[in-house]
């Protein structure tokens, strides 16, 4: 079985504006660097261990997002889609005539991954998407996100798949506020997050564990402006691998941001390729211990072009070793 690697030209059409971080360069870059078809003559190259994968609607698409976003914040969103030009939901996320449709697909994105995961025709998977999803709350977009992505492809793996437990790793350098508080209460999904603090959105500290029935399946673990691959790397040597193996965890979902790197601009970290390397090594293993493999991988941030390339080439290849 390959590594999906899920794509859409769609994606493209959310168009955010000149100087916007968040740009279809993102995804332009990956598949330059990593769809590259001069390796295709290599049998062992990264290329050939991929299965790329253009998603097509998801049916009941809006039912599904229901369970993660109140009716009337997707109404709002169907309203407020411009003709022309930019409509801003927040000071940080703009609309385009495309920015709806790119985000209801990057939603069938990553269903279509759990899917095929779940059949077994892919071994896992990494969905190279946008608009991103971690900082989207309910009913409120936030943070460049619509959507969020990944919160609703947990509920759709408990939901349409039957599985109970879902574990989120999120190593995005910002914290998702988003999926926190969507399951703050929920002790059927973990939810993990390693992120520099302070830093936006302002949460994420480690007294933050859920509340009620979910207390104690929230867990954060801030780390300072300038820590490194090592302090990130403890992290997940000791405090996840700890959760996980307690939690044990039926699927795997990973908020995949690449903007912890040393390289990033809208961050202080010190994560290299490395870093990322190992912490995906770290991943699998979990994972192969406790839920079959079953990992979908979705990318959330990164804005250094060439350090997201090269980061996300890391990840993929640990991901689609043979």
């Amino acid at each position: 079985m390959k590594t999906g690697y899920i794509t859409h030209p769609g994606f493209l059409a959310h168009d955010t504006g000149q100087g916007h971080p968040e740009s279809p360069q993102r995804l332009s870059v990956l598949e330059h660097r990593i769809l590259n078809a001069s390796e295709k003559q290599d049998k062992n190259s990264l290329q050939n261990r991929l299965e790329i994968i253009t998603p097509s609607r998801t049916p009941n698409l809006y039912g599904w997002i229901s369970e993660i976003h109140r009716a009337n914040y997707t109404d709002h969103l169907k309203q407020q889609v411009p003709q022309s030009g930019y409509v801003h939901l927040d000071a940080d996320t703009p609309l385009s005539p495309g920015s709806l449709k790119a985000a209801e697909t990057a939603v069938s994105g990553i269903l279509t991954a759990v899917d095929k995961v779940m059949d077994g025709t892919l071994k896992n998977a990494f969905c190279a998407l946008r608009p991103p999803g971690h900082h989207a709350e309910t009913d409120h977009a936030m943070g460049f996100c619509l959507f969020n992505n990944v919160a609703i492809a947990a509920r759709y793996i408990q939901k349409k798949h039957h599985l109970a437990k879902v574990f989120i790793i999120d190593w995005d350098v910002h914290h998702g506020n988003g999926t926190q508080h969507t399951f703050y209460n929920d002790p059927s999904v973990f939810y993990f997050s390693s992120h520099q603090f302070p830093c936006y959105p302002g949460t994420g500290a480690a007294k933050e564990r859920g509340q009620g029935k979910g207390d104690g399946f929230t867990l954060n673990a801030p780390l300072s402006p300038g820590a490194s691959d090592r302090d990130l790397l403890r992290i997940f040597e000791t405090t996840l691998q700890n959760a996980v193996n307690d939690f044990q965890p039926d699927f795997i979902l990973i908020s995949a941001g690449f903007d912890a790197h040393r390289d990033d601009p809208l961050a202080a970290l010190e994560i290299t390729d490395s870093g990322f390397e190992h912490m995906t090594h770290i991943v699998q293993s979990l994972a192969e211990s406790h839920c079959k493999a079953r990992i979908v991988s979705c990318l959330e941030g990164g804005y250094n072009l060439d350090a997201l390339a090269r980061s996300v080439k890391k990840h993929l290849s640990v991901l689609s070793k043979p």
